[in-house]
């Protein structure tokens, strides 16, 4: 008998050979109608691997996100077994499981139109229906080799190649259809209730653009028809509020070919812009914070001392001033660094915290670029806090709580990360423990949860991310705590302790917005286009129904305009319906309509963008309620 611990902490005894799946059986037969996958000994495993020896043994359900993975996997070889079947010149390249889905990259002279997705799709039913065993073995290198060869799948051979000499190299086979793959899958191909392909996009092979481009197939895969069809539902709401589509609709900025990764903001968007460098400005005054501006360009020994060269030096811009090489900013940090260091700092002076709205350059590749979600030219609204050792969990705690303050005002709830140090680590092992520990200590003692994401910190040190979800359930990476000790060893950097003796600094990196172009993408998206009153481009538009009442809406766009809202008139001769719907589509928060009875009583109509019609309200009155509504940041 072998001893097999379960999840909640029980132990079962059972004779050895016994697959995950007849375990899970002889525990709950609606476990094991749940089940997708186990984990055995912390490793994901199909169900129909043999138990033969003792171990730990968790079934993984829908409800776990092994367990979506290893459904949307399987969900990515029965697409490559529908393209095979239907295509059969084509050649196989990769097929992972994804966030959300799966996708599978293919070389094939047939072009993937839409119209060849629901062939597929169709094809993708027949195997469910058929509800094919996937089936492991493994093969020696050369036998595997030799496999692909004859099968006249290249991708695959050179991903077999480049495996390592003492790698296990396993297939899965399903029906007529075989692949590489380390699994792992489905006992059977009917457990895929239900599936959509969602579209096909080119895809260099290995993401490397010296090589072939392929087509990707995204798709995504559920246990039930209703999750997947709300998953879709999400999808479309997302379609409708792309800030790219609505950015151009509501004419707040563009990316134009003439300059792909740096946008360009107009009017409407620079006031969205500017509402929130001064919000931001405020509460950084309000926190103790001192704004500075440092050059775009530095030389390039200062890139160097600072570790980017060594760490960042492909995604940076260069030039030459005067046979001198010099760098475009890839960011704000080296800087921060010197503006600390121009006069000498008691521990008197410090805490200091030095905000900056910072324009940075980066090279992305084109493929890369989103929007105003991965553009190369960007501000990040940084800031540098140096401190004392003993002032480190205060000031983190600070910069939380700014972050806080921040994000409650735009209604945005989130979920915190602690992203550990990097491979590069520029620090010794010692100041990686010290760095990370501090930062657990912080979270620790607020009561704050938080998830792990190992080595995705910084090459100076840990960081703090803050994740936010918008109002159709997305997650956004926007704001970062970054605890460095090793660039203020780098530049030098020191203060004068109690003692008269010369202290090095700890440094803070953060932001809050992040970046402020995909932050603002990010907003437009959260809010539709249908921003609030305070954050609006045009708070309120006066809408005359006659020329007659021209003379009363100048009056009171001149008395709302004195007050200090943002007010465009439409003077056009158009019917008001049409008026209405347009400033509708515009979504300006308030519509006031003006005809012959408004400017004899001096009223006006009120319409709201949420709520439809308000009915008249003196203009005094109306004045009062939008004052409240922005001032409050409803």
């Amino acid at each position: 008998m072998i001893r097999i611990a379960l999840k909640d902490g029980s132990v079962i005894e059972k004779e050895p050979g016994l697959t995950c799946l007849q375990v899970a059986e002889g525990i709950s037969a609606g476990l094991a109608r749940a089940a997708l996958a186990a984990e055995l000994d912390g490793k994901t495993v199909s169900l129909t691997t043999p138990i033969k020896k003792d171990c730990a043994l968790s079934i993984l359900t829908w409800e776990s996100d092994e367990g979506k993975w290893v459904l949307r996997h399987t969900a990515s070889h029965i697409l490559a077994q529908a393209v095979k079947r239907l295509y059969p010149e084509t050649k196989l390249a990769i097929g992972p499981a994804i966030k959300d889905g799966f996708y599978y990259d293919f070389d094939s002279e047939t072009v993937f139109t839409p119209e060849v997705l629901e062939k597929l799709e169709a094809e993708m039913q027949k195997i469910v229906k058929e509800n094919l065993p996937l089936t492991r073995f493994e093969l020696p290198r050369e036998e595997a080799l030799r496999f692909m060869r004859e099968k006249n799948e290249p991708y695959k051979v050179e991903l077999i190649e480049d495996l390592p000499e003492d790698a296990v190299i396993s297939f899965y086979t399903q029906g007529d259809f075989t692949d590489l793959c380390a699994g792992p899958h489905l006992p059977g191909t009917g457990l895929v209730k239900a599936f959509k392909l969602t579209s096909c996009t080119g895809a260099y092979w290995r993401g490397d653009s010296k090589n072939k481009m392929l087509q990707r197939i995204y798709g995504t895969a559920f246990t039930k028809k209703s999750e997947m069809d709300e998953y879709l539902a999400r999808l479309e709401e997302a379609k409708r509020r792309d800030h790219r589509k609505l950015g151009k609709e509501l004419d707040l900025f563009a990316l134009m070919d003439e300059g792909p990764g740096f946008p360009f903001f107009f009017p409407r968007g620079m006031v969205l812009r500017n509402i929130l460098e001064q919000y931001w400005r405020e509460e950084h005054t309000r926190a103790g914070y001192e704004e500075i501006r440092t050059p775009l360009i530095l030389n390039e020994e200062l890139w160097h001392r600072s570790g980017h060269w060594d760490h960042y030096k492909e995604n940076m811009y260069f030039t030459k001033i005067d046979g001198e090489d010099y760098a475009i900013k890839p960011m704000n940090c080296p800087g921060g660094m010197l503006a600390f260091k121009r006069k000498p700092v008691s521990y008197r002076d410090l805490p200091i915290r030095m905000a900056e709205m910072g324009v940075v350059h980066r090279h992305e590749l084109s493929g890369a670029l989103h929007g105003l979600f991965r553009v190369r030219c960007f501000t990040q609204d940084d800031a540098h806090l140096f401190m004392t050792p003993e002032q480190v969990p205060g000031e983190i705690a600070g910069v939380i709580e700014l972050i806080d303050r921040i994000y409650k005002v735009f209604g945005f709830k989130y979920h915190v990360e602690l992203s550990t140090c990097p491979e590069d680590f520029m620090g010794t092992q010692e100041q990686r423990e010290l760095v990370e520990g501090a930062l657990r200590q912080v979270l620790e003692a607020r009561g704050m949860s938080y998830t792990v994401n190992e080595g995705d910190g910084a090459f100076y040190g840990p960081k703090i991310d803050f994740h936010l979800e918008d109002s159709i359930g997305r997650t956004w990476q926007c704001g970062t705590i970054q605890l460095d000790i090793q660039m203020p060893e780098r530049f030098d950097l020191t203060y004068t302790g109690a003692d008269g003796e010369k202290h090095r600094p700890v440094m803070i990196h953060r932001v809050a917005f992040g970046s402020m172009e995909r932050f603002i993408g990010i907003l437009i998206e959260n809010y539709a286009g249908a921003f609030p009153a305070w954050l609006a481009p045009v708070q309120v538009i006066l809408l005359p129904i006659t020329d007659r009442t021209h003379e009363y809406t100048k009056a009171v766009a001149e008395r709302l305009t004195a007050e200090g809202f943002r007010v465009e008139t439409d003077l056009r001769n158009e019917k008001i319906g049409y008026k209405i719907r347009e400033a509708q589509v515009q979504k300006v928060p308030y519509m006031l309509v003006l005809g012959d009875k408004e400017a004899e009583a001096g009223v006006v109509a009120v319409r709201s963008r949420a709520a439809g019609d308000l009915g008249v309200m003196g203009l005094d009155g109306f004045i009062a309620k939008l004052k409240e509504e922005v001032a409050s940041k409803s």
